[in-house]
C-alpha cells in the first residue's frame, strides 16, 4: 500500500501536538472557525487526513486576523505572487528556520565563495533565506541580487575572476545568466554548485551550466513563502524528488495534490494541510537515502479558460519548447472584460536560431482543439512570435508561463 504521509506513526504522532496547536490558533478566526466544528482533535495521522485542507486565501485570512510575531527575534513579513494570482502573505522569524535547515542539508562550506543571485525584491524572501543558509555555512557571500541585461558581461567577468564556487537563484535567473555566459563564450570553471528555489528545474538550464561550468552540480530546495522550505534535494536526486525535512509534514491526498502540515513549534504561518497547488507522491529516492521523499509532478491549475474552453497552459508551453530554436516560451492572454480577447505564445529563441513562426502557429491552430475552436472566426488573434526577452516579475525575476493582461 502506497503510504499518503511522509513520516510514519511512530515518529509523526507525538508530534501532532503542534498541529493541535495550530488547529486551536485557526478555530479563533471566525471566517474559519466553521469549517473545524466537527473536528474536536488531531492525535493521529487519520485525524489530521480527515481535516479541510487551506489554500492561500484561507491562509491569508487566517494570517490577517492573527498577526504572528516571533517570540525571541524580529518579525519579518514576506509576501509572494501577485503576477499571475493573488499575492500570498507569510511571516518568520529572524534566520527565517534556516538553521533546522542547515542541520539536515549543506550545500554550501567554508570553502565556497557563493554568489546570491535571488533578487531583494520587495516583500520577496528568498533573496534573505538563501543569505541565511550561507551565514551558517561560514562561507563567502557575494550578495548580488538583481542584475539587469546589459550588465550580464561585465558581472559574469567579474565572477569569473573571484573564482566563485557557487550560485544560487530561481531557474528563470538562473537561467539568463547561463545562457548569456554560454552565447559570449564565457566559462565559469570553479563553479561547483547551483543551489535553486521558487521553480522547477529547467532541461535547457542544465544544457547551458554544462557548457559554461561542467563541474557544477545542482542542489534544490521546495516550498513556498507560506510554509517556508519543505525538502531539498542533492545532485544524486532526480531534479523532481525531494527529501522532506523532520519539521515539516506532507501529505498525498486522493486526488494526487500534496499538502504540508508544519511541526516546528516555531512556526508562525499556521500551515494545517496547506495546499500549493502541487500535485505529486511519496516515492523511494534512488540517491539511496532511505528516508521517504517526495516526487513533485507540478502544478495542477494550469488550465485557463480561453473563450469558454479550457487549455492547458503547461501542454502548450512544453510542446511549443520542443521546436528546434526555442529555448522557453511564454503565454500572454489579452482580456477585454474578462474575455480573452487575443493570445501570443512569445519565443525566447537560442542565438542564431529563426524559428518559423507561421508554420508553428499553423501547426498549433491545428493540433490544439481549444485553439483551432476559440479563434475559428479571428485566427489574427492567436500570434507567435519571437522576442529579446519574456516578461517577468520585476520584484522577483521570476517568469510565469502564463501572464493575462487586462485591457480596457
Amino acid at each position: 500500500m502506497t503510504p499518503s504521509f511522509s513520516l510514519p506513526p511512530e515518529a509523526a504522532t507525538p508530534r501532532l501536538h503542534v498541529a493541535r496547536r495550530t488547529l486551536d490558533r485557526l478555530r479563533t478566526v471566525p471566517a474559519l472557525a466553521a469549517r473545524y466544528a466537527d473536528h474536536a482533535d488531531v492525535r493521529t495521522l487519520g485525524q489530521l487526513a480527515a481535516l479541510p485542507t487551506l489554500v492561500k486565501d484561507d491562509l491569508n485570512t487566517a494570517l490577517a486576523h492573527l498577526e504572528p510575531a516571533a517570540e525571541h527575534s524580529a518579525t519579518w513579513l514576506f509576501q509572494s505572487g501577485g503576477s499571475t494570482g493573488a499575492p500570498k502573505v507569510g511571516y518568520a522569524p529572524t534566520g527565517f528556520y534556516m538553521a533546522g535547515v542547515h542541520a539536515h542539508w549543506q550545500p554550501l562550506d567554508r570553502a565556497d565563495v557563493f554568489v546570491n543571485a535571488w533578487g531583494a525584491g520587495r516583500m520577496w524572501g528568498a533573496h534573505f533565506l538563501a543569505a541565511a543558509l550561507a551565514d551558517l555555512s561560514g562561507c563567502r557571500i557575494i550578495a548580488l541580487g538583481s542584475v539587469a541585461k546589459a550588465e550580464y558581461g561585465d558581472w559574469l567577468a567579474f565572477l569569473a575572476a573571484r573564482r566563485v564556487t557557487a550560485i544560487g537563484g530561481t531557474p528563470s535567473v538562473l537561467r539568463l545568466w547561463f545562457a548569456h555566459a554560454r552565447a559570449t563564450g564565457i566559462q565559469l570553471p570553479t563553479l561547483r554548485k547551483v543551489l535553486w528555489l521558487g521553480e522547477a528545474w529547467q532541461a535547457q538550464l542544465a544544457d547551458d551550466l554544462a557548457a559554461v561550468a561542467p563541474q557544477a552540480r545542482r542542489w534544490g530546495m521546495f516550498g513556498s513563502t507560506e510554509t517556508w522550505v519543505v525538502g531539498t534535494n542533492t545532485p544524486d536526486c532526480p531534479a523532481d524528488t525531494f527529501h522532506p525535512l523532520p519539521d515539516q509534514l506532507v501529505h498525498v491526498g486522493p486526488d494526487g495534490l500534496l499538502d504540508f502540515t508544519t511541526l516546528n513549534p516555531e512556526m508562525l504561518n499556521p500551515v494545517l494541510r496547506y495546499r500549493t497547488g502541487d500535485a505529486g507522491e511519496l516515492t523511494t529516492c534512488p540517491c539511496g537515502r532511505p528516508d521517504p521523499a517526495m516526487r513533485v509532478h507540478g502544478r495542477r491549475d494550469s488550465v485557463v479558460q480561453v473563450r469558454g474552453l479550457g487549455l492547458d497552459v503547461d501542454e502548450l508551453i512544453a510542446r511549443v519548447e520542443r521546436e528546434p530554436g526555442v529555448a522557453r516560451a511564454q503565454l500572454v492572454i489579452t482580456q477585454q472584460g474578462g474575455r480573452a480577447g487575443g493570445l501570443d505564445i512569445l519565443l525566447l529563441t537560442v542565438p542564431g536560431a529563426a524559428p518559423d513562426t507561421e508554420r508553428l502557429r499553423k501547426e498549433l491552430l491545428a493540433a490544439t482543439f481549444t485553439l483551432s475552436t476559440a479563434f475559428q472566426h479571428d485566427p489574427g488573434s492567436f500570434r507567435v512570435r519571437p522576442v529579446d526577452e519574456l516578461i517577468s516579475n520585476g520584484r522577483t525575476g521570476k517568469t510565469a508561463a502564463l501572464v493575462v493582461r487586462e485591457e480596457s
